[in-house]
């Protein structure tokens, strides 16, 4: 993943707090310690194609800890959130957003780790929100040659969720700035862009990154927001350099649901920006203190950051939730650190 540093714009996403775990109604679970450690995954890593990832952290934790791990795969990030926030999970990997929100829903939730960038630090810890539109309409999205967000108005549109950091927040900060000064917009809000009539014609939600990238290429949508982390398993770079405005991806012959409907479809990015990358996070009040000082500790190590189930190798050609071309690994997070997207939040 290339790495760029610039300003990020952000706004609250808000959170439709639906129902706890498994897709059940929205219940607190007993903040109690307990044997056992559940994770819970966004609907973008609970794909089948990084079961060997999710398993291999879960045997880890499990020998550090001594505990049984139970992994909670969802389908909505609003189920994800609620079930962390409710105690109805020790573990979760999230968004920036996320976390925020889970917080404000929590004060025992508490950030544990981010996946770091080449340099094995904070430094670079970032990926990338896109803006894409199917390569055969590209022409439509562009003003003197180059793309211009003025083209946005009226098409339609696909975000992740209003709870996604890269897939919405920013993508929508950045769209509410540049039409601001434009005459009919100055009051435009997030709220607007959640629903087709004050900017799109109509407005969908993936619920996942995969999701809203097939609904640009299914033609379901004319324009969408996803993250490059998120399709990397089951895209390409045909044109151009990753990360870059103008650059075109081809989805892979051989890529796994939801891609496989799709299989040799190409989109071009009109828009590339940067976001802090994702935490693994604690909720303390189910997890306990001793427990999470013992995850620190593990994720942190050497043995994590070499696990090749984890971190897979950049050209291997496998899937995986994360993957290494250079020193990544896990380095410990506080609270503070997220600190710019609650600024940008306000």
């Amino acid at each position: 993943m290339k790495k760029k540093n610039s300003a990020m714009a952000m706004l609250v996403g808000a959170a439709l707090l639906l129902s706890a775990c498994s897709e059940g109604n929205a219940e607190a679970g007993k903040a109690e310690v307990d044997d056992v450690i559940k994770v819970v995954w966004y609907p973008n890593e609970s794909g089948s194609d990084m079961t060997s990832s999710r398993d291999e952290i879960g045997a880890a934790i499990e020998q550090a800890t001594g505990k049984e791990v139970e992994h909670q795969l969802t389908t909505d990030y609003a189920i994800a959130i609620e079930t962390l926030v409710n105690n109805n999970a020790d573990l979760a990997f999230m968004g920036a957003q996320g976390y925020i929100e889970a917080k404000n829903g929590n004060d025992a939730i508490e950030p544990l780790v981010v996946p770091t960038g080449e340099s094995g630090t904070l430094d670079d810890a970032i990926y990338h929100s896109w803006l894409a539109v199917n390569v055969d309409d590209q022409e439509k999205f562009k003003v003197d040659g180059e793309f211009s967000l003025d083209t946005l108005e009226q098409k339609k549109m696909s975000f992740v969720s209003n709870s996604s950091t890269s897939g919405f927040v920013v993508p929508s900060s950045i769209i509410i700035s540049h039409f601001a000064e434009q005459s009919g917009y100055e009051d435009l809000v997030a709220e607007d862009l959640m629903e087709g009539g004050p900017l799109f014609s109509q407005v969908l939600f993936g619920n996942s990154h995969q999701g809203s990238a097939v609904n640009l290429l299914n033609d379901s949508a004319e324009v969408a927001a996803f993250c490059d982390t998120c399709v990397g398993n089951y895209v390409e770079v045909t044109e151009g350099e990753a990360n870059e405005v103008g650059s075109i991806y081809k989805v892979k012959d051989d890529a796994a649901e939801p891609f496989n409907t799709v299989t040799g479809s190409e989109f071009a990015l009109m828009g590339v920006t940067p976001v802090l990358n994702a935490p693994f996070v604690a909720n303390m009040e189910v997890l306990g203190q001793e427990d999470y000082d013992a995850l620190k500790e593990l994720f942190v190590s050497d043995e994590i950051a070499n696990n090749e189930k984890i971190f897979v190798p950049e050209d291997s050609g496998e899937s995986g939730l994360f993957f290494k071309s250079a020193d990544e690994r896990f380095a410990p997070v506080e609270d503070a650190w997220f600190d710019p997207i609650r600024e940008l939040s306000k």
